[in-house]
């Protein structure tokens, strides 16, 4: 089962758009059987989370740290209205990330979770 994380800038973008998590892990459970938005390479892909109410296709891009079946970690989101795409630097950035990110051990993810840098992405009602 994957596990499902959220940088504590992208739990702020989700809130500010009424996100839920089960849209998040919708997101996810796509992706573990291969339906991937886009895959840009280096453990990162983009998925689309739709707007609370809507459809995925006006919705939100979501850039997310992905590990099959083991790690996701939902980094950076935006509006498809508010930017067409991810920067070149930003996205050579984030690969960077991923590759650290999913390298940790679950007691690196233990202790960023009790300091809050990652929170866990749970079922709603979980």
């Amino acid at each position: 089962m994957t596990r499902i994380l959220m940088s504590r800038w992208f739990q702020r973008f989700a809130a500010k758009e009424r996100i839920g998590s089960q849209a998040l892990i919708e997101a996810i459970e796509r992706a573990n059987r291969g339906l991937i938005d886009a895959d840009l390479g280096g453990g990162v892909i983009k998925q689309r989370v739709a707007r609370p109410g809507q459809g995925r296709s006006g919705g939100y891009r979501t850039l997310i740290l992905f590990q099959v079946g083991s790690r996701a970690v939902f980094a950076f989101g935006f509006a498809k209205s508010d930017q067409a795409n991810i920067a070149p630097a930003d996205l050579a950035l984030l690969k960077d990330t991923a590759s650290m990110t999913l390298g940790l051990t679950e007691d690196d993810i233990a202790r960023l979770v009790a300091a809050g840098q990652l929170i866990e992405v749970w079922r709603d009602g979980d």
